[in-house]
């Protein structure tokens, strides 16, 4: 019995000893993680010409809006944030249920050429065409200068679709089978037995397309420059960080009508509105994105 206690208070000791070093663990990382984006916050909120000076780690020393007034009256932002949100929300939809549909056909057992079409899949996830052929493809299919630039060629990934595959591969084929016995179509399958066991690799793959549709900005100079109702808001932040920045090192050199800015301050004004809406999304898809992606991703 002596022994017993022993051992007990020598585990309890020592996992008092873990908990103490793991919690301290866990501070240091929050810390070194929140960091620079308190610090991007602190410099897009402070004067232009004090940042220069540096010495600006968690609040500013000269409180002022004039950074994001600068952006948010550059010409063509609302159209490029109405074009990015609308992107964004049909992108992933779309992008969602298409490859659901088929990662459900692929994963299948009676589905012939289910081991033909994931190779095929895998290999464009390594191999493409390249920018030049790429471009008269979208320009002889009617894609460029348009919105569905946007849209179609993102509708379809090979990783997106084939972590869908996997998690519905591991859903118990007894399901499947006690609905066909019930008279139940691949359709109602589909919708009402796996997408209902599917929400956490949904949730997952639609942070992904919704990360990459709302960062999106190349797409849009390489396919609509020449279109400005169809510009985004990453494009527009991109031409005012480079305008911006050619103007020149010196303060006197920045002024503009709402005062002082310098690149570095309007570069923070811009990466924090840009990560706002992600950051303000992320949390109500958490809970599902770690299980999605594991389970999505592991295959025993």
């Amino acid at each position: 019995m002596k022994e017993m206690r022993q051992k007990k208070r020598k585990t309890s000791a020592a996992d008092k000893i873990f908990v103490v070093f793991n919690t301290l663990f866990m501070i240091v990382f929050v810390v070194i993680t929140l960091y620079p984006v308190l610090n991007t916050l602190a410099v897009s909120l402070n004067d232009g010409t004090d940042a220069l000076r540096g010495g600006i780690y968690l609040l500013p020393r000269k409180w002022t809006m004039k950074n994001y007034v600068t952006i948010l009256q550059k010409d063509n932002l609302i159209t490029g944030a109405y074009v990015t949100v609308l992107r964004t929300l049909i992108g992933t939809l779309l992008a969602l249920f298409s490859n659901a549909v088929l990662a459900f056909i692929v994963s299948r057992k009676r589905f012939l050429f289910k081991r033909s079409l994931s190779l095929f899949w895998v290999i464009t996830m390594y191999v493409n065409g390249g920018m030049i052929p790429v471009f008269l493809l979208y320009k002889n299919l009617g894609l460029t200068n348009s919105f569905m630039v946007y849209i179609i060629p993102g509708m379809v990934s090979a990783f997106n679709m084939l972590v869908i595959r996997t998690y519905m591969a591991g859903i118990p084929d007894s399901l499947e089978e006690s609905a066909q016995l019930d008279g139940a179509g691949y359709t109602t399958i589909f919708l009402k037995i796996i997408s209902p066991l599917c929400k956490p690799v949904y949730a997952t793959v639609a942070l992904f397309v919704a990360v990459g549709q709302w960062n999106s900005w190349f797409d849009a100079m390489l396919y609509n420059r020449i279109s400005p109702k169809f510009t985004t808001l990453q494009y527009e932040l991109m031409k005012l960080l480079s305008s911006v920045t050619n103007q020149g090192g010196s303060a006197e050199a920045m002024k503009n009508a709402v005062g002082t800015v310098t690149p570095t301050s309007v570069r923070a004004a811009a990466t924090i509105l840009t990560m706002l809406p992600i950051i303000c999304l992320y949390p109500f898809l958490q809970r599902y994105f770690v299980t999605g992606l594991t389970i999505g991703g592991v295959k025993e």
